[in-house]
């Protein structure tokens, strides 16, 4: 009887399927076929109801074209002589503002990655990505008098002057690269048989040769001092500035003479008057006019006001690019440092033709040269076509405070 009650039920779910299935295929067949027809049979009216969009035709080759910037970027990357930091000293030993070596500078070497973007073919933008250390500089130091007297004396032939450096190198001809014949340690005795622009020729301890000028000293430190020579070498005669004068030259300003113009009431935070006598120093050591350097100084940094040469003692903005001028800007210690440096920079690179003497026995490069005047310097020194004609007034304005 069970049996029997089960195949029932089984019957009755199969019916139950069947009709199911049969409802299915009715609904379907309803949908694709009379459903469709009743949506084609529509009146004219109806589909003449529907708004059409006044909206242009898509030009997509013309989307494209104006979408794609003609710009390039370039990456380049060049080795450059990484400049060596002057550091000075003071030595109450020595007369007033009389400077002299003790340690040589030597330059390094560093890589500069840079970036460069184009815009249909013109240079928009560089910028300096990365910077590595491939051979380290080795600083300059410079003792500088501070004793009672001031001199400028000027070594003659036939006196005798003394190795101020820890290691001199007399060399056979008057060349940084020539042959070395010894090497003398400090304090060694000197005789003067000639000068050669900054070279001496000299004999000591059985050698006649030739030693670099700015490492060594007429004083002799185990004698005492002599008195009061001159304070002025020029005579106190100072040459009126003019806008096309050669900034390869000295101004000729004694140090007191740099306090007093470098002293002034929009010098608020008396960097310029506290950093005078080192415009003083680097006339002594590089053939450049240390009031155009003050002036560029003043100028770059508003006279020290400026946020660069308040945080980073860089009075010139030197190392910055107009697309991030702080971040680029150099580091310095303290305002001596950016003074020295852009005077060699000066020196090495804008007011001196290839190939001529400099500091420290080496040549000028010359790479950014258009004559030793403001104008020339400007072409390529700064992009404000307006700089010299700036940097001249505020000569001018140092000047008539003599």
């Amino acid at each position: 009887m069970k049996a029997k009650d089960k195949r029932k039920k089984c019957i009755n779910l199969a019916i139950f399927l069947a009709s199911i299935t049969i409802i299915l295929i009715g609904i379907v067949f309803y949908d694709h076929y009379l459903k469709t027809n009743e949506v084609l049979a529509k009146t004219e009216q109806e589909i003449e109801e529907i708004k059409i969009s006044n909206a242009s035709p898509i030009n997509i080759d013309e989307i494209i074209a104006n979408n794609i910037s003609d710009e390039q970027e370039e990456y380049y990357t060049e080795e450059i002589d990484l400049e060596y930091i002057t550091k000075y000293q003071n030595n109450p030993e020595l007369p007033k503002g009389m400077v002299q070596v003790i340690q040589e500078g030597r330059s390094g070497k560093q890589a500069i990655t840079r970036r460069k973007v184009y815009e249909n073919g013109e240079l928009k933008a560089e910028e300096q990505i990365s910077s590595k250390i491939t051979k380290a500089s080795v600083n300059k130091i410079v003792e500088v008098g501070t004793g009672k007297y001031t001199s400028s004396y000027k070594v003659k032939v036939g006196d005798i002057v003394y190795v101020t450096s820890d290691r001199l190198g007399v060399m056979l001809e008057p060349n940084e690269e020539a042959e070395k014949l010894t090497t003398l340690d400090r304090d060694t005795e000197l005789k003067v048989l000639g000068i050669n622009n900054n070279w001496y020729r000299i004999s000591a301890v059985g050698t006649t040769g030739y030693v670099k000028a700015e490492n060594t000293t007429y004083i002799n430190k185990n004698e005492p001092e002599q008195g009061n020579t001159s304070n002025s070498g020029n005579g106190g005669k100072i040459a009126a500035p003019s806008f096309d004068m050669a900034l390869n030259k000295p101004s000729g300003l004694t140090l007191e003479q740099f306090k007093k113009i470098l002293t002034d009431s929009k010098d608020t935070n008396k960097v310029f008057a506290n950093n005078a006598e080192y415009f003083y120093y680097i006339e002594k050591q590089y053939n450049i006019n240390g009031v155009f350097v003050a002036a560029v100084g003043i100028h770059e940094s508003a006279w020290g006001t400026s946020k660069i040469a308040n945080q980073k003692h860089n009075l010139f903005g030197y190392g910055a690019y107009d697309s991030n001028p702080y971040n680029g800007a150099y580091q310095f210690s303290d305002y001596s440092e950016s003074i020295d440096l852009i005077a060699r920079v000066f020196v090495k690179y804008y007011i001196n033709p290839k190939g001529t003497s400099i500091y420290g026995g080496e040549k000028a490069v010359a790479t950014y040269y258009n004559g030793p005047t403001l104008t020339g310097i400007n072409k390529k020194y700064a992009t404000d076509k307006n700089w010299a004609n700036a940097v001249y007034k505020h000569i001018k304005y140092l000047y008539n405070k003599l």
